[in-house]
């Protein structure tokens, strides 16, 4: 037997088998935004190590979760993509992300956070029911990165690069945008402050506001469901367009 597998005829077991090992899922969330190139993942799961990172990809890569491609030029080198099978997760990790967010603490000055990864947590916090009549198309820049959403008749696309015709474009730094995302920060402080900028539409904006949401970030109680290291010890410690 495999020390890899938990030996059970169980569907559980079984995807644990595959995807269950630390780290494993962390990658599959980087390849759901597109292919990544090996650097860009060690980039962005930092702490990984490139020999633990060798070895995930190579077994999703046996087990067909992901597969290696030749990215078009300019790049024209070597990149991960998920396969169909591996691209069928993307409702588990939306699940996992909502059922996360229900308990994450707030984060801390060490905490790592790319804004890319909110092309999968805005599918998490997205309110369909209130979206039904909503045709709109949003930018958002921050820092480097640039990511976009698109709502049509209360279902939402979202995706890396800009926006084909957006309706508004926001501008903001990375720390004031974790900062409005976790709940830091008030949004209307931000743009008060000029930290954040926003141009285009106001109401498809205010809309945004309502259909994303950031809730279960602010409301929570954080002493419950402390931060907490490998060792299990607790970590210390109407809107205006401008």
């Amino acid at each position: 037997m495999s020390k890899r597998s938990y030996g059970q005829y169980c569907g559980l077991a079984h995807a644990l088998d595959l995807i269950g090992e630390r780290w494993s899922l962390l990658v599959i969330r980087e390849l759901m935004t597109g292919p990544k190139r090996y650097k860009d993942l060690l980039k962005r799961l930092p702490g990984i190590g490139t020999n633990l990172l060798a070895q995930r990809l190579k077994f999703m890569e046996e087990r067909g979760l992901l597969e290696r491609r030749r990215l078009p030029p300019p790049a024209s080198t070597d990149a991960y993509d998920l396969t169909d099978l591996g691209r069928a997760l993307e409702p588990v990790l939306i699940g996992l992300v909502q059922w996360g967010y229900r308990t994450i603490p707030r984060p801390q000055p060490e905490t790592a956070h790319f804004p890319g990864w909110s092309v999968l947590a805005m599918k998490a916090v997205f309110r369909a029911d209130l979206a039904e009549d909503v045709e709109d198309e949003y930018e958002y820049r921050v820092d480097d990165e640039v990511f976009h959403a698109r709502v049509k008749k209360g279902v939402l696309t979202t995706g890396q690069g800009p926006a084909l015709d957006p309706n508004f474009v926001l501008e903001t730094d990375g720390k004031t945008f974790l900062a409005v995302v976790s709940g830091e920060m008030p949004m209307d402080e931000a743009l008060r402050q000029g930290r954040m900028r926003v141009a285009g539409d106001e109401d498809a904006f205010a809309r945004s506001t309502a259909l994303f949401d950031l809730s279960p970030l602010h409301e929570r109680d954080d002493e419950t469901f402390p931060t907490i290291d490998l060792t299990g010890r607790p970590a210390p410690g109407a809107h205006r367009l401008r």
